[in-house]
């Protein structure tokens, strides 16, 4: 996934789009993960997620907003698969990006009040 390793304060984004409705991490990782692996099953697996969980989630997400964010192709000899719409797309790189603007603000809002990294004791 395109997440880095954290340093300092870093929120967890959840944003209500309707009553009900959410997109945070575990969704966008999932969408990552269906878009790097080329399907439901695999990625769900990648995030130790059932398929059943993982195709819910997606079918949540379709719902959600103006089109599909996820499209599947049938099964069959050629074997199925699941792609990221342009929607899709979208959809995540519009979650990172203000995911990283929060990260921004949190690490200037709080890098006074937070302790050095390693210690444990009063500052100077």
């Amino acid at each position: 996934m395109s997440r880095r390793a954290a340093t300092g304060p870093v929120p967890r984004l959840r944003i209500i789009l309707a009553r009900g409705v959410a997109i945070g991490p575990g969704k966008v990782d999932l969408l990552e993960a269906i878009a790097e692996a080329g399907s439901i099953a695999a990625a769900g697996r990648r995030l130790s997620m059932s398929y059943k969980r993982a195709w819910t989630l997606v079918e949540e997400l379709n719902a959600a907003f103006a089109g599909p964010v996820v499209e599947r192709s049938a099964g069959g000899r050629a074997g199925g698969g699941a792609a990221l719409t342009a929607l899709g797309r979208e959809v995540v790189l519009r979650y990172r990006r203000v995911e990283q603007a929060a990260a921004r603000s949190a690490r200037r809002e709080f890098a006074r009040l937070a302790r050095p990294a390693g210690g444990r004791g009063t500052r100077a």
